[in-house]
């Protein structure tokens, strides 16, 4: 397999489903090819798993789940914090298959791959912290305490921006807190999370704990017997509006708990008041980190009058310095995107843009000199509302950039979004940080910082960008649920005077 050939350790790559701690073949025997994005040469082929795939590997969670769950939660946590020690230790292979099968720039690859192993570290920690209360009652004669067990079986569906870190931000938890849990890889990036599931092998990590099974076209077929399945207790996803609406109503026959973190539309606003420097140089890491391809990406970009020209100005300059090519070199800030299917969605983007009068002020084409997969760096002034990339989730390199003149227009335009993932907010007044934070309709707002993911900050989204928080010490609470236990005529001794 040509990925072998890139890393230090071959071992870290394998081509099966993982159940059960066995290596296995889909009982379909048919198999998908995964593709560099940026070169196209073909890095290996994966299982095209089926429902009877998934219903194994939902009967090994499940037959994990007692032993699993009994462990104490240091147990527990000391295997997480050794998985953790081993994907650092395996950084450099981890980053480059994450490049190779995802077109990520190196630094975006290391990046992931820290973050990654820090979502194993901190919930290493959390995992002898799930703490249950004790509850006065209204009768002296009784007692009320609530415990927070494991929901049991969960099926986590990854998807393939961030083929590491959303596994390990799903799993952690999961684990930790004494779930077992079934991964449904991304077909376009399955040999990351199989790198995770054998370090975690290394770790410790018991038979039937962790699962995985892999499929490209048959992905909804693995969804749905997620869903369907009566073992299956909770379904955690992370991709688009469309498909979370979907697994929902999936997940209604057997009423189980759902985790959404979907599509994002945020707006990153820029007062006149602002830094500059600073908003500029975080317009550059919120949109364009990973080629665009983040829910938490900036995709309107409202720019207050007095420094519209000055903001635009410096942002051109900033974006003619990237290095677009493939992710394998050193030099290259941004690789390419996952696919023709994506470069279509964001050239058509683009080309209704223009039809509606904007102006491409930068970029704006299809790289074909580079492949199929890249896109240039784009940036788009008189930008309207009525222009579909107002309304859709972009999802590639194009900043979109519209001026405003009040806080409360800016505020009603942010708000105007069926969904509320994430908004950026850049002034130097405090009043107005705080008031405006407040208004925004979204799960996350960052203020003059284009970085809003961190282990310890709950990440998720309201309105129609999901459902439950991922990460930060509120990362556990989606995989537990409370039993309260009522204990009654208990005789009271009232002890004599002394």
């Amino acid at each position: 397999m040509a990925l072998k050939t890139l890393l230090k350790d071959p071992s870290l790559v394998a081509d099966q489903n993982y159940i059960n701690g066995e290596w296995v073949p889909s009982v379909s025997g048919k198999r998908f090819d995964v593709f560099d994005p940026a070169t196209g040469s073909l890095l290996g082929s994966c299982p095209e798993s089926t429902a009877a795939d998934a219903e194994k590997a939902i009967h090994a969670a499940d037959a994990a789940f007692p032993a699993w769950r009994s462990r104490s939660g240091r147990e527990r946590g000391r295997i997480l914090r050794r998985w953790y020690d081993l994907v650092m230790e395996n950084k450099d292979d981890l980053a480059k298959l994450i490049t190779a099968e995802n077109g990520k720039a190196q630094a975006d690859a290391v990046g992931e791959v820290n973050l990654s192993a820090n979502f194993l570290e901190w919930f290493a920690e959390e995992a002898p912290r799930v703490y249950g209360d004790v509850i006065p009652h209204s009768s002296s004669a009784f007692r009320v305490s609530v415990l927070k067990e494991p929901v049991g079986v969960c099926g986590l569906i990854t998807p393939w921006n961030f083929p590491a870190a959303m596994i390990a931000r799903k799993l952690g938890p999961a684990l930790a807190v004494g779930c077992t849990v079934v991964v449904k890889t991304a077909g376009e990036t399955p040999f990351s999370a199989i790198a995770l599931a054998i370090l975690g092998a290394r770790a410790g990590v018991p038979p039937g704990v962790f699962n995985i099974v892999n499929a490209h076209e048959n992905t909804p077929e693995i969804g749905q017997a997620l869903c369907y399945s009566e073992r299956v207790r909770k379904v955690s996803f992370t991709g688009s509006t469309r498909v979370g609406r979907l697994l929902m109503k999936q997940c209604s026959d057997s009423i189980k708990k759902v985790s959404l973190e979907l599509g994002g539309n945020a707006p990153f606003i820029v007062f006149d008041e602002a830094d500059l420097d600073v908003a500029v140089s975080c317009a550059v890491v919120a949109k364009f980190k990973v080629t665009g391809q983040t829910c938490v990406c900036a995709n309107r970009i409202y720019v207050q009058r007095g420094v519209y020209d000055e903001f635009l100005k410096r942002l051109v300059e900033a974006v003619q310095g990237f290095r677009v090519g493939s992710g394998h070199e050193a030099t290259t800030t941004h690789g390419p995107l996952i696919g023709a299917n994506a470069v279509n969605k964001v050239a058509g983007l683009v080309d209704d843009a223009v039809q509606k009068g904007a102006q491409v002020v930068l970029g704006g084409k299809k790289l074909h000199a580079l492949g199929p997969n890249f896109f240039e760096p784009t940036i788009l002034t008189n930008v309207t509302d009525e222009m579909r990339i107002v309304s859709e989730e972009i999802f590639g390199p194009v900043a979109a950039i519209q001026p405003f003149d009040s806080e409360a227009e800016v505020i009603a335009a942010a708000n105007r979004c069926e969904v509320g993932l994430a908004a950026y907010v850049f002034t130097q007044e405090a009043a107005r940080a705080t008031r405006v934070s407040e208004l925004l309709q979204t799960g996350m707002v960052a203020l003059n910082t284009g970085v809003i993911s961190d282990v310890a900050a709950p990440f998720g989204g309201i309105k129609q960008s999901g459902l439950g928080r991922e990460g930060s010490k509120y990362g556990v609470d989606d995989y537990l649920q409370l039993k309260t236990i009522v204990t009654g005529n208990m005789s009271v001794v009232h002890p004599a005077r002394i």
